[in-house]
Formats: structure tokens, C-alpha cells, sequence
């Protein structure tokens, strides 16, 4: 069966782009052909519209569009989780080094610096300067939660003292560079291609801000899944055999050439290695920070659990872009439902392990569920 499926050029696609080119679809006798776009709203509305029979998604997307929550109310299905992590947030350096000189402590820790950019953003009002910008990739997604975590834990409003804007991926770059932003959150490479370019400087690392974030998920809509139960899990099976494939250290190399060719992330081979090894540069002079969590890849947590999902409409309740309604929280198990996956693979026994909250370093390890569902600012 011919399957479309979307993707935007990151890294974190890297397990769908290994399903289609080394053949483990085709094992699977699904003809699965990629298609690559530029930002999330193009991948939301030919999902949606049925141009697309899955898509490399948004973890947070698929829920809110389960949800009605963006311009359209379309169940989607999440049978797998392709990646965990995988972002950084980056500052350019003017406002880097403003932020340095009001900082007290060490910069690696996400308090201090939020605790400059608090001091960063009053000197900008009283002297009557516009709102520092950040870039985001979607208003649903973990860069805009991610940031928002960041500096409401230091008592910053990012709804007011800042201004938050949506931009593609691919278009972080050339916004920092024409000054239309200050800084960004944004997955692998495209912090590391500005650090490379000499405009910015990687100031954390997705997982100083939270430990465990799910992050990529295959999308389907649930119609779909629903008329073409055999294909899709066939399709899953093929993903999950292509997960195992990427997270084998041994296969980087061979991984990162067939990321980096013009049709996927047109980037060198060089920084797509450095994110899979979590070795990343971070500045011009070439200091490295490591986190072998920096972006996860592991066909153990690829079975997707409600736990993740609450977690993530739990940040939608709290930001304001949700109710919390009972009716709601079963459309994300829904959405996050293993059924798909455990069908598909009932013949292994590994299981996925995960805790039961997302760590942040503003709280303690483990959040039950149950308080940040009513959470608020």
C-alpha cells in the first residue's frame, strides 16, 4: 500500500526517514513515500485534509487537533513516539552577552539565566525598548511550553513581558539574523546551524529546562487508522524495526548521511552527529555541551503512554489554550491509545518504562498528574 507521510527537516525525523530510505517500510510492504515541508501548519491542514496519510507530528499538535483545539476538530492517532528531547533554546549573541552581564551564578543553570532575563527584560521597559521576541515552532508544541517553563519559573509572564512568535524551523536562522527575533527554541540542527553561522549561542539544552519531554510522534488520522487497520499496522511495525536501526550507535554515521542529503535536512553530515551523540557545540570559540539525553531515539519508549499526553494537555490547560474537561482528557488517551502499537507488535515482550511526570529542574523529578492538571500561573 501506498502511504504519504509529511515531515518537516529535523533531526528527530531521522527514524522516519530510515523507515522509507532502508527499506523497512518496503519490508513491510508499505510504499512509503516522503514529503518534505517547511512548517507544522502545512503539515497539520494536508493531514488533516487527507493529502497526507501520516505525518512525522508534533506530540502536542496531535492532541490539540484530537481536541478542536487549533482551526479544526480532526481525531488523530499516535501509534508510535519517534523521539523524546531534541531542542535547545538559543540567544543571539547581543542579547546573550547583555543577559551574561546581569546573571549571578553559573550559566548553565536555567534559574540563573532566567533570573538575568528577568533583570534584562525591566532595564528594556524602563528604557521604553520593545519586548524581547523568541521563536517557537508552534503554539502547540514543546519549544513553546518549553520556553514558557523557563521563564515562568522565574517569574517572568510570557504572555506579557515577552513576545512569543511562531516561525518553521528552517526560518529561526535567517529570523535571528534580520533582527526580527532575539532568540529561539527550536529542534536539532537548526540551533547548531546558527551557532555555526556565528549569530547565536546555545544557552540551554531542551533537557536543562525538562529532563523527559516526549517530542515527535506518527501521526494518523483516526479515520484512517480505523479503514486501514492492516496497513497501519504494518506501517508500525516498520517504524518501530527503523527506531531500533537508529538508536544503535553503530549506525550514526550511515544515519547521519541519510539525513543530511538535499531531499531531507540538506545540512552537513557534522551536526546531525553531534545531536545524536548530544556532543553539541554551543558557541563561536567551540565549547561543547554533552547530554546523552539530549535527544532520545529507543525503541523502548516508543509505545505511547496517556501519562505523556496528560502531561501535555496538562501545559495546554495551564497556558490557557484548554479547558480542563473529562470529556477532553479521554480524547487524549485516545489520541496517545497503545492499542495500535500493541497489536501490531504483539509478538515482543519489551515494553517501554517511564515515570510517572516529566522532570523539570524547577520542581521535583517526578510531577503527579494530578497537580499539574491544575496548575496554573
Amino acid at each position: 500500500m501506498r502511504v504519504r507521510a509529511g515531515f518537516i527537516p529535523l533531526v528527530d525525523a531521522a527514524v522516519l526517514v530510515a523507515t522509507a530510505d532502508r527499506g523497512f517500510a518496503a519490508g513491510e510492504g508499505i510504499d512509503l513515500e516522503l514529503v518534505r515541508e517547511v512548517s507544522w501548519s502545512n503539515i497539520r491542514d494536508k493531514l488533516n485534509l487527507g493529502h497526507f496519510e501520516a505525518a512525522h507530528l508534533l506530540a502536542p499538535l496531535a492532541i490539540a487537533e484530537s481536541l478542536g483545539l487549533d482551526y479544526a476538530k480532526v481525531p488523530l492517532l499516535a501509534p508510535v513516539v519517534l523521539s523524546q528531547n531534541g531542542n535547545s533554546i538559543l540567544l543571539g549573541n547581543d542579547t546573550y552577552f547583555a543577559l551574561s552581564a546581569l546573571a549571578e551564578g553559573d550559566l548553565d543553570d536555567p534559574a540563573v539565566t532566567g533570573a538575568a532575563l528577568k533583570k534584562l527584560i525591566a532595564a528594556r521597559t524602563a528604557k521604553g525598548e520593545d519586548k524581547l521576541s523568541f521563536g517557537m515552532t508552534f503554539p502547540f508544541s514543546s519549544h513553546n511550553y518549553l520556553l514558557r517553563f523557563w521563564m515562568a519559573a522565574s517569574g517572568i509572564d510570557p504572555d506579557e513581558d515577552v513576545r512569543l512568535v511562531v516561525l518553521p524551523p528552517p526560518y529561526m536562522v535567517d529570523s535571528l539574523t534580520s533582527g526580527h527575533v532575539h532568540g529561539f527554541c527550536v529542534g536539532a540542527p537548526w540551533g547548531s546551524v546558527a551557532v555555526e553561522a556565528g549569530i547565536g549561542r546555545i544557552a540551554h539544552l531542551g533537557t536543562d529546562i525538562l529532563a523527559t519531554c516526549p517530542e515527535k510522534v506518527l501521526g494518523v488520522r483516526a479515520a484512517w487508522a480505523e479503514e486501514n487497520a492492516a496497513a497501519l499496522n504494518a506501517l508500525t511495525r516498520a517504524v518501530i524495526r527503523a527506531t531500533a536501526w537508529c538508536a544503535n550507535p553503530e549506525n550514526r554515521g550511515e544515519l547521519a548521511h541519510m539525513l543530511a542529503a538535499p531531499g531531507r535536512l540538506n545540512v552537513t553530515p557534522d551536526l546531525i552527529v553531534r545531536a545524536l551523540q548530544g556532543r553539541l557545540k554551543i558557541d563561536p570559540p567551540g565549547r561543547v555541551r554533552e547530554n546523552a539525553r539530549y535527544l532520545v531515539i529507543d525503541s523502548t519508549l516508543a509505545r505511547p503512554e496517556a501519562r505523556q499526553a496528560l502531561w501535555l494537555y496538562a501545559q495546554m490547560v495551564r497556558w490557557g489554550q484548554a479547558p480542563f474537561e473529562t470529556a477532553q482528557v479521554e480524547a487524549v488517551n485516545a489520541c496517545f491509545s497503545p492499542a495500535t502499537y500493541d497489536a501490531a507488535l504483539a509478538s515482543m515482550t519489551q515494553r517501554p518504562v517511564l515515570d510517572d511526570g516529566i522532570g523539570a529542574y524547577a520542581g521535583p523529578p517526578s510531577i503527579p498528574l494530578i497537580s499539574l492538571l491544575i496548575w496554573r500561573r
